[in-house]
């Protein structure tokens, strides 16, 4: 796939979005002379609206929610911006990129095209609109609570909104979802996506159409899991109507909510432009590594880098390379990065490895993926939706899973002989699902970070460096200073110990 349209627009989007705490943004709302409001183009405002999504979900969203979850460390980054955040020392200052590009220009692009494609017979493009608009705001609400959404719509019509309750905000998605489906469904659409759309690309828009669908309903359900907290009656009620209609739903990693990045300068994407702008700034979690360790996971060298490596020198501090007992992993590799070439090397006088390898920036930064849909499927059974066998829906996770990294047939089978069987009581049998999940949405931004608020899996303990004023694993993030300085009707800034709950966690 090429970026045809809007090339230039559409990179200079991406580097505003890659690179955090560069530069502040003052408004959350949109310029009004960038796009005209009335009979804006659709499709390049599509195409705008995708990339900064994919780049928004690649950049800080998904480096604030890895370090929290323990999926990436800092630690080792010291003095550089993601040591500090590793140790919760995430500011209002350091989001006002991420909450501009949200409300400034993603969900900005998003509501003029809901609002000229429903207006003009465009139902399609409605649809598309509609669903991305629900995930965009579901992990809005995931990461800060309350937050603009009623008069955030009314677009330059209100450039100070009102924040909504979270809790009411979430029923709107779900509708929101539903009626996309319903625009979808249209037989006529006077304008319908076609290849300038950068997710589910495809001509005919048929067929892309029905992954759309798929989408929509995965994505419901992934938003009625999230209930499961606060109010287990109504998610298992839902999700087992949900589940018993005929609504279609992801089936296989083919229908992954992903986009495509090519191996062309500043069309790679936002994991890979992030470490070559920023080297050293990310590390492979104890937290995750030990995770896959004590289970022999084969997912861990395409996840990251192999330390002490199975080349040359014979041995490493003592550590024979090659050896799976003593083998520790490092950077990211190609799972987020895409293929690799070269390899990595010891630095002069020991330590830290350097690591030589060039990636193609290839990898699709994938946003909800069948393994999730799977597992969400697992959760339910042993909830107790009927016809939802937790077994079945675990094994087809970890299955899906590991192909989605590349794991060869044989390893995958040995993998599900010794891990591959849910046992013991609910409690333990949630923890093995969650613990998979965890390692399975490695690259997928703020849900692993949603499944242990919900679940409290994995364990997770806070660095011994934290903040003092953060003595917990923070349940939410602070808001954008800019909303703080200039919104007069923001309702103001959240405690300093970062344990305010969005409204399922409570």
């Amino acid at each position: 796939m090429k970026f045809r349209y809007f090339k230039n627009f559409v990179i200079a989007v991406a580097g505003v979005v890659l690179i955090s705490s560069c530069k502040k943004f003052l408004d959350i709302n949109r310029d009004p002379d960038r796009i005209p409001a009335a009979n804006p183009p659709m499709a390049q405002l599509l195409t705008s609206a995708q990339m900064n999504l994919a780049f928004e979900g690649g950049s800080d969203l998904f480096r604030y929610s890895a370090l929290i979850a323990q999926q990436m460390s800092g630690q080792a980054s010291q003095p550089n911006q993601t040591y500090e955040y590793d140790r919760y020392n995430i500011t209002g200052s350091d989001e006002n990129n991420v909450w501009s590009s949200i409300f400034a220009t993603t969900l900005s692009d998003l509501e003029l095209i809901i609002k000229n494609a429903s207006a003009g017979g465009s139902p399609h493009y409605a649809g598309v609109a509609k669903i991305l608009k629900a995930y965009e705001y579901s992990l809005v609400v995931d990461t800060w609570g309350d937050v603009p959404y009623t008069e955030a719509q009314q677009l330059d019509g209100n450039t100070s909104p009102h924040y909504d309750d979270d809790a009411t905000i979430y029923p709107k998605l779900i509708q929101l979802l539903t009626d996309a489906v319903a625009d979808l469904g249209q037989t006529t659409s006077t304008l319908s996506p076609g290849t300038n759309s950068l997710m589910y690309t495809n001509a005919n828009f048929t067929t892309a159409k029905a992954q759309w669908i798929k989408l929509a309903n995965t994505l419901k359900l992934r938003l009625l899991l999230h209930y499961s907290k606060k109010d287990p009656a109504f998610a298992i009620a839902q999700m087992g109507t949900l589940l018993g209609s005929s609504a279609t739903f992801m089936a296989s990693n083919t229908d992954n909510f992903q986009m495509i990045f090519n191996d062309a300068a500043n069309q790679r994407n936002p994991i890979t432009q992030f470490e070559v702008s920023r080297p050293n700034y990310l590390f492979a979690n104890a937290t995750m590594v030990n995770l896959m360790n004590a289970k022999s996971d084969p997912r861990r060298p395409f996840y990251f880098t192999p330390f002490p490596f199975t080349s040359s020198p014979a041995t490493y501090k003592g550590v024979t390379p090659g050896d799976p007992a003593t083998i520790n992993y490092s950077r990211v590799h190609t799972y987020l990065r895409g293929n690799a070439t070269g390899s990595p090397v010891q630095q002069s006088g020991g330590g830290i490895l350097a690591n030589a390898y060039t990636y193609s920036g290839t990898a699709p930064l994938r946003m909800v993926t069948y393994p999730e849909y799977c597992f969400i499927r697992a959760e339910a059974g042993l909830m107790g939706v009927a016809n939802n066998d937790p077994q079945t829906w675990f094994t087809n996770g970890v299955t899906a899973a590991m192909q989605q990294a590349g794991v060869a047939v044989s390893d995958i089978t040995a993998y599900l002989a010794a891990n591959g069987t849910l046992t013991g009581t609910n409690a333990q049998k949630l923890q093995q699902i969650i613990e998979e999940k965890y390692v399975a949405l490695f690259g997928v931004s703020v849900e692993p970070w949603n499944n242990w608020r919900r679940t409290g899996y994995p364990a997770l303990t806070p660095p011994a460096n934290r903040i003092a004023q953060v003595s917990n694993v923070p349940r939410s993030l602070f808001y954008a200073q800019s909303e703080i300085d200039l919104n007069p009707n923001c309702p103001g800034q959240k405690p300093a110990d970062l344990q305010a709950k969005v409204f399922w966690d409570n």
